[in-house]
């Protein structure tokens, strides 16, 4: 997924226009029981032709979009594990299966480091 919708979000879904890679939805339509809209991680793809995410750049909520772990099979347990826990939903493909980071590896901005990327700290 890459990046991380919060709590903080107030669900103005103005992201959700923005997004280049169709990846953010309405809490209405997120894959799991969110309050909150939503990015499907098997569909980010941090923006990385443009200097930032374009979902921060049209954000009101300072801090609300986090980093999260790369989407590639590195993190596929991380993933997977997060799919127990409620925290994601990815999407089941009829022929590919279940598009986990091992099955579609998504593209990632390398210079943002892991240990961002664990603290969930704010992409700007």
């Amino acid at each position: 997924m890459s990046v991380l919708i919060t709590e903080s979000c107030i669900n103005c879904d103005a992201c959700i226009d923005e997004c280049p890679a169709t990846a953010i939805v309405s809490s209405d339509e997120a894959p799991i029981d969110s309050e909150y809209t939503y990015i499907k991680p098997e569909n980010c793809i941090e923006c990385v032709d443009a200097s930032i995410p374009k979902c921060v750049d049209v954000c009101p909520t300072e801090g609300c979009i986090v980093w999260d772990m790369p989407y590639t099979a590195e993190f596929d347990s991380y993933y997977l594990q997060g799919m127990e826990d409620g925290k994601y939903g990815i999407r089941e493909h009829k022929k590919k299966g279940l598009l986990t980071p091992a099955n579609q590896p998504r593209p990632f901005r390398e210079e943002v480091s892991i240990n961002d990327r664990v603290k969930h700290l704010a992409v700007s």
